[in-house]
């Protein structure tokens, strides 16, 4: 679970390059956001992240990991993550996930974003606004933690809060954020759910990525044939939304954010501390 091991502690500089490959990353996500509609496959819409990243001098962390043969991982309604994009055409109404990275001189960024495209079900525009509402209650709680437990807490405060007397919704608990710096998978796991195991504490130069992933239905998946796309087992809709964080001595800063944040984060009342 919680590994205390093996943290790698960025310096201030270490976190201004992940910066750099979180801007784009960001970039990623507005150019996916802008050439997802309906009649597009999502083969194309990689095409459109690796010309983001050729035109960053960037690369995909990806492309090639453990064999993973697309630039970002791109996930359509009962697909919870790790989709491989293919000639698959987006329909009106589809659940669209995007889970994108970037390296730059040898440090990563990582952020995931969930769009609902034309004609949505009402219930679908709730499950991607929960989900992403639960990922900034994480951020949020970061921000003021004394041990990582403390995000799997409000994430999950959040999902119930927002669903209180209405359909309720499931958050998937065999996926977990994790460490991010010169690898993009790396100690600590990051759950999204409260732990009786409450992590390691919370120090400076702490980089993490925060994703929860939650269902319609059940919070149980499986793997296709294809050894990567994970889906539900329910065939119930899924959303997937995440940021990079990092925590300095003067606070945090998420590196995968335009605005580094504040926007969302100051409606929680925690303010942003760039090293820019």
């Amino acid at each position: 679970m919680f590994s205390r091991s093996r943290i790698e502690y960025k310096k201030p500089d270490q976190i201004r390059q992940m910066r750099r490959a979180g801007l784009v990353v960001a970039d990623i996500h507005a150019a996916i956001r802008g050439a997802a509609v309906p009649g597009v496959s999502t083969a194309e819409l990689d095409a459109v992240a690796a010309a983001v990243l050729q035109q960053a001098g960037a690369r995909s962390n990806f492309l090639g990991y453990h064999g993973f043969p697309a630039h970002v991982c791109l996930s359509v309604n009962d697909e919870v993550v790790h989709g491989i994009p293919s000639e698959r055409v987006l329909q009106p109404g589809d659940v669209l996930s995007a889970d994108c990275g970037a390296v730059v001189e040898g440090w990563h960024g990582d952020a995931a974003f969930s769009m609902v495209l034309q004609e949505a079900e009402a219930a679908d525009v709730e499950l991607v606004q929960t989900t992403e509402a639960a990922m900034w209650a994480g951020i949020a709680a970061l921000a003021g933690a004394e041990r990582l437990g403390e995000v799997g807490d409000a994430v999950q405060a959040e999902v119930e809060r927002r669903t209180a007397g209405g359909p309720a919704l499931s958050i998937v608990t065999e996926y977990v954020g994790h460490g991010i710096g010169s690898a993009m998978h790396q100690p600590p796991d990051v759950l999204n759910i409260a732990s009786s195991n409450r992590g390691p504490k919370i120090r400076p130069g702490l980089c993490v990525a925060i994703e929860p992933m939650v269902t319609r239905g059940t919070a149980e998946t499986r793997v296709l044939a294809d050894d990567w796309t994970v889906v539900t087992t329910d065939a119930s809709r899924a959303a997937h939304s995440e940021h990079t964080v990092a925590v300095h001595s003067g606070g945090i800063w998420v590196l995968t954010a335009p605005d580094g944040g504040a926007g969302q984060l100051a409606a929680r009342g925690v303010r942003v501390a760039p090293l820019d």
